[in-house]
């Protein structure tokens, strides 16, 4: 049973839910400026765990990952969620209704339908029913939406993205529904079932377990995946590929960037990637412990999706040994979260080398040069920022970056392991 303590008539707030446009890696796409330095005050606090996922259903932003007790923003309320749980956007209220309860670590979440949203972990229960690492919930009071009954073999969904009435999901499975998909699944996002006409065929791991790390759409036909693979579709391709989103199909387009290797414990040191709004580039960042001018280890790097073949990167900024874990790219800016100290660092070695800029914890790139803009507002290093993701305006609020983490500190402020930066 779900303890809440401190609860007082009309201090929470039930969720407003409205219908959802089509929606890819980032809620909010394009933005014309930077958000703010000075994060919002209302978000409310996570107080254990890690936030490894946020997505954003109207007003309302959902929240994953393997915490346990949530805050309002000013401490004056706690309640248990195990996992998940949402918020209003503008004043911070956390829903009363929306406690799914799942029985393990929630990875990845995309915005559904019908005021819905589709959660994926490593959870076989939640909503008070079985869902196996799948589950499409009623952001108004999170309940499952019955007809939707997808669920995995085993392992974990890792990542999630949903386009109109199209889902995609990536993970460390081997089937879903009965359905062999390694890795990677096209699902109807009504009622789950596996697309057929949709096959990646993603295999041969660099090491460990098959692996589909992140995904992202680009409005434009194409699916980019990250992870462990190196083969896709019977061709060579080393830990990052471009698919039709349509059929899985292969494209000609490739990269031999990520051949190298950057550290032996790693079987992928891709971590995230996104799209930019208008879908003709995107950014990939990385781990490695590695560092030099020359390595795409601890790095961001942009890649133009047009014409097939062999791509270079367009440009790399290199943190000088640090991991960045997550990305968000708006057309302004190319925002970076991980565990970083620096950017523009390629001669550092977990040191300042000529040139690096002090960017702790989360940074921005310029998307045309590759360079830190000054935007700087610093943020607790720990294991690092896992979740990147913008949000237009809504009601009482002007959008902007929501930031999700496993520390407790961002523009000099406390804001435990959720916050927003603002636009202006």
């Amino acid at each position: 049973m779900r303890r809440v303590t401190m609860v007082a008539a009309g201090l929470f707030t039930a969720l407003l839910v409205a219908a959802l446009p089509t929606a890819g890696a980032s809620a909010g796409g394009g933005q014309s400026t930077l958000v703010s330095t000075d994060p919002v005050a209302w978000t409310p606090n996570v107080l254990d765990g890690t936030v490894y996922a946020v997505a954003v259903v109207g007003d309302e932003a959902i929240v994953g990952g393997d915490f346990h007790r949530v805050a309002s923003a000013d401490g004056s309320i706690e309640v248990t969620r195990d996992g998940l749980f949402a918020f209003r956007l503008g004043t911070g209220a956390i829903s009363t209704r929306f406690a799914p309860r799942p029985n393990g670590t929630v990875r990845a979440l995309a915005a559904g339908p019908d005021g819905t949203v589709y959660v994926g972990g490593s959870f076989t229960e939640l909503a008070g029913g079985a869902h196996h690492g799948l589950a499409r919930l009623s952001v108004a009071d999170g309940t499952a939406s019955p007809e939707f009954t997808a669920g995995i073999d085993t392992g974990t969904v890792f990542t999630l993205a949903a386009d109109g009435p199209t889902l995609y999901a990536g993970g460390t499975f081997g089937a879903v529904g009965g359905t062999a998909r390694p890795a990677l699944a096209r699902l109807s996002g009504r009622t789950g079932a596996v697309d057929t006409g949709f096959d990646a065929a993603v295999a041969q791991q660099r090491s460990g377990r098959l692996r589909v790390s992140k995904l992202a759409l680009s409005g434009t036909g194409a699916l980019a995946i990250i992870g462990t693979f190196t083969q896709v579709g019977g061709q060579s391709r080393n830990q990052l590929a471009v698919v039709s989103a349509s059929t899985g199909a292969v494209r000609g387009w490739y990269t031999d960037a990520y051949q190298q290797q950057c550290n032996e414990s790693y079987n992928s040191y891709l971590r995230d990637l996104d799209f930019a709004p208008d879908g003709a580039s995107f950014v990939v960042v990385t781990t490695g412990h590695q560092a030099g001018p020359t390595t795409m280890c601890n790095a961001a790097a942009k890649f133009d999706l047009t014409g097939a073949g062999a791509h270079h990167p367009v440009w790399v900024n290199r943190t000088g040994g640090n991991t960045l874990l997550s990305v968000a790219c708006t057309g302004t800016a190319v925002y970076v979260g991980g565990h970083q100290k620096w950017l523009d660092n390629p001669y550092g070695d977990k040191s300042a080398g000529a040139g690096a800029v002090s960017r702790p914890g989360i940074g921005a790139i310029d998307p045309d040069t590759g360079r830190a803009l000054a935007w700087n507002p610093t943020h607790d290093r720990g294991n690092g920022v896992d979740a990147l993701v913008t949000f237009p305006a809504g009601s009482g609020h002007p959008g902007g970056l929501l930031v999700g983490s496993d520390t407790e500190h961002m523009g000099h402020e406390y804001h435990a392991r959720i916050g927003a930066f603002p636009l202006p």
